[in-house]
């Protein structure tokens, strides 16, 4: 797609980075909670709150506050990170195995979209 277009997402890679951003919303507490329940909670909001705020232009249908590209793709790299980050301290290594997998797969899916992100227009 062109720069001034619409993002290129499919409906697979779509689906995959939305699993993924669900296991960062549930690994994430889950892992915080023993420690704080407030920074647990407060996890939550930022995963969930940062990306519905902040969104480039083009790439979803409404956008709040208008971002550059670069910080989308940020977004995306916090919701994985701290999905596999968190199951690796909270869940047992077969899950965890699983959700750096799916994270590792999410990645592969979003390149052509990250790519559309870098030229985006801010």
């Amino acid at each position: 797609m062109s720069p001034g277009g619409q993002a290129p997402d499919s409906r697979a890679g779509s689906a995959l980075r939305f699993l993924a951003e669900l296991v960062a919303w549930v690994a994430t507490p889950w892992a915080l909670a023993p420690y704080s329940v407030p920074l647990a909670v407060l996890a939550v909001i930022v995963l969930i709150g940062l990306p519905t705020v902040f969104s480039t232009p083009g790439d979803k249908a409404r956008t709040i506050v208008a971002v550059p590209g670069p910080v989308t793709i940020a977004l995306v790299l916090l919701q994985l990170v701290a999905a596999v980050a968190a199951a690796w301290v909270a869940w047992p290594v077969p899950a965890t195995v699983a959700v750096t997998a799916l994270a590792l797969v999410v990645v592969g899916f979003e390149l052509p979209r990250w790519r559309w992100l870098l030229t985006a227009p801010a």
